[in-house]
């Protein structure tokens, strides 16, 4: 009987990860959704970002230094499954899989609203399946395809957001041709920096924590490059300045241009209205090609990294064993055709089945970021000491351990309860909560399954070894 191939590739270049690693935390979100956190703090909204982001970096140089140490495509799932046990590891690897594989149809539909806008003769529906279709066969291929994808998406994104920052502090000084706008009076003149107090500063931390999703993909996919550690510590050093240049420096730009209670915020978009206000022609044919581009590359990422997750869950035995099979390149089909399926019935029932059904759908990932990165400071914070005990190498480590990891562990939970006491986000969190406590569950039962099994076999061994005894 043939030996079925498991092994994935090491098809990443320097250059694959290094741009997947800059541009992983730019998404539409920043684009477009930027501008319901700029609605509800005003010109304050710098402080939630930098709050938010303050917090992601924290959270990646913890992932950074168990990544750093024992590279693995199942990342902080296989670290939780090491420091806290297998239920963790099995726990946050289906909630991570399930909140990627919803960001498929999320994405697709994205993409086919602004291709329909374009060419109306092609049904929405047919738009998002074929934009879905096209990143699968992507996918399908060497890793290394998925990498050059992501390069040429990811540096079409960093020119975009560069030409954007510098079209803008041109316009704030008052030297951008045709700009009637300039100067930062926004952030003070439509009711103070604080315009609804620092409470609306704390709500729009849940709206931009969500932007930042997708940051620890590096992780993952450095993996499949040659030099793992290596990678992956270039990229959780330089996460600092990717999210102080591309959100704090641009979200500047926007709240210093547009008054923060403009109404074309919320129905252009952030980038848009800001391109409108300094006199930039074209400026929505623009937004929508650098939009279509995030969305193509979020889709095409979200592939990956859900076909990554459960071809790690399968390795662990913690999901089907098919899913762990790899082509002659390395590549794990069935895992990636598992997570498309799922992903196309979920665009099919977009268009089929009621918005409500949908929308408590999406409810259901409403807050799995917070709860992976609560799993990333519990691990860290257990996996250093067996790490320091074992000897291993550590090229990345985390700051001030383990006060800042303390931190991590306590604000993540304050933030929770906070969601909780929100209406706007009660449901989120409800559904969340839900669908955690039934993956939790089954995530016990099937580790002391796992763990009688483990314990019959070993007695087995033993009882054949005194029989030839």
């Amino acid at each position: 009987m043939a030996e079925v191939d498991t092994a994935l590739s090491s098809g990443l270049k320097n250059r694959h990860v290094t741009m997947i690693s800059i541009a992983g935390v730019i998404g539409a979100g920043l684009f477009v959704g930027s501008s319901a956190a700029i609605a509800t703090a005003g010109p304050a909204v710098l402080i939630s970002y930098a709050f938010a982001g303050l917090l992601v970096v924290l959270v990646m140089r913890m992932l950074g230094e168990m990544a750093a140490a024992q590279p693995d495509s199942g990342s902080f799932s296989t670290y939780a499954d090491r420091a806290i046990g297998r239920w963790a590891g099995f726990s946050v690897g289906w909630l991570y899989w399930w909140f990627w594989v919803l960001v498929i149809p999320l994405e697709a539909t994205a993409a086919a609203t602004i291709l329909n806008s374009w060419i109306p003769a092609v049904a929405q529906w047919v738009w998002a399946l074929a934009i879905t279709l096209a990143l699968t066969a992507t996918n399908l291929f060497n890793v290394a395809k998925y990498g050059e994808f992501e390069f040429w998406f990811a540096l079409l994104k960093v020119v975009a957001i560069i030409a954007f920052i510098a079209i803008g502090v041109l316009a704030v000084l008052g030297l951008l041709p045709g700009s009637d706008v300039s100067g930062a009076s926004r952030l003070f003149d439509q009711g103070g920096f604080l315009p609804n107090g620092i409470g609306a500063v704390v709500a729009a931390v849940l709206t931009t924590m969500f932007s930042f999703m997708g940051t620890e993909i590096v992780t993952i996919a450095a993996a499949e490059s040659e030099k793992p550690a290596e990678q992956i510590g270039r990229a959780t050093r330089s996460v600092i300045w990717r999210i102080s240049v591309f959100y704090l420096a641009s979200i500047l730009i926007v709240v210093a241009l547009v008054p923060w209670n403009s109404p074309a915020l919320a129905e252009a978009g952030s980038y848009q209205a800001a391109l409108e206000v300094m006199g930039v022609p074209g400026a929505k044919a623009i937004v929508d090609v650098v939009v279509l581009v995030a969305v193509a590359s979020c889709l095409n990422s979200a592939l990956y990294t859900a076909s990554r997750m459960i071809y790690s869950l399968g390795r662990r035995g913690q999901a089907p064993s098919a899913v762990m099979r790899t082509t002659a390149d390395g590549v794990p089909r069935v895992a990636v055709l598992a997570s498309t399926a799922v992903g196309f019935l979920v665009v099919i029932a977009n268009y089929l089945v009621p918005e409500a059904v949908f929308t408590t759908l999406l409810a259901t990932s409403g807050a799995i970021a917070l709860l992976v990165y609560l799993v990333v400071a519990v691990s860290q914070l257990r996996l250093r000491a067996k790490l320091e005990q074992e000897g291993a190498a550590m090229p990345v480590r985390m700051w001030a351990y383990p006060w800042l990891t303390w931190a991590v562990v306590i604000v993540i939970p304050v933030m929770l309860i906070y969601m909780a006491t929100r209406e706007s986000s009660r449901f989120d969190l409800a559904m969340t909560a839900l669908i955690a406590v039934v993956v939790v569950v089954v995530g016990v039962v099937t580790s002391r399954r796992g763990e009688r099994s483990a314990d019959l076999h070993l007695d087995d061994t033993r009882a054949d070894r005194s029989d030839r005894v």
